[in-house]
C-alpha cells in the first residue's frame, strides 16, 4: 500500500462533481478588509485555499436563499463555482482520496477495526 495521493485537480469552470459527493475544493475570495481606511488592504486580503466540502445540485441555506450546483462546507457556508456572482468561489475541485488500502471513502460498524487493522499492517509495496 502506498500511503502518498496524487491529486487530480479539476476546473471547476469546465466540470462539477457528481452530486453529494465529498471533495477538496480550491476556494478563492478575499478575508474581510481592515478597520483602517488608510490600509493598502482596504479590500481585504486575496486567498486561495482547500477546504473539504460537498457538491449538491440543491441546497436551502439557513436564510431560506436556494442555490443551485454548489459546494457546501461543514459549517454550511454555500460556495459556487467561479465565474458565478459570489465573494468566495471554488476555481479547481478534486475527490477525496479513499482510505488508506480500501477502495471507498468510509467504513462504518464492525468492520471500522479490521480495517484499520489491515491498514496499519500493510507495508510499502515500493
Amino acid at each position: 500500500m502506498n500511503p502518498n495521493t496524487v491529486v487530480a485537480w479539476v476546473d471547476a469552470r469546465e466540470r462539477l462533481p457528481r452530486r453529494g459527493m465529498p471533495v477538496a475544493a480550491a476556494i478563492t475570495g478575499r478575508y474581510p478588509a481592515d478597520r483602517a481606511p488608510a490600509s493598502d488592504t482596504a479590500l481585504g486580503e486575496e486567498f486561495w485555499l482547500v477546504k473539504p466540502m460537498y457538491f449538491t445540485t440543491q441546497h436551502r441555506s439557513a436564510d431560506g436563499t436556494e442555490h443551485s450546483d454548489c459546494f457546501v462546507d461543514s459549517d454550511g457556508v454555500v460556495r459556487l463555482p467561479y465565474g458565478r456572482a459570489s465573494a468566495e468561489t471554488v476555481t479547481h475541485w478534486a475527490y477525496l482520496p479513499t482510505l488508506p488500502g480500501r477502495t471507498t471513502h468510509g467504513v462504518l460498524g464492525k468492520d471500522v477495526q479490521s480495517a484499520l487493522l489491515d491498514a496499519w499492517d500493510a507495508r510499502p509495496t515500493a
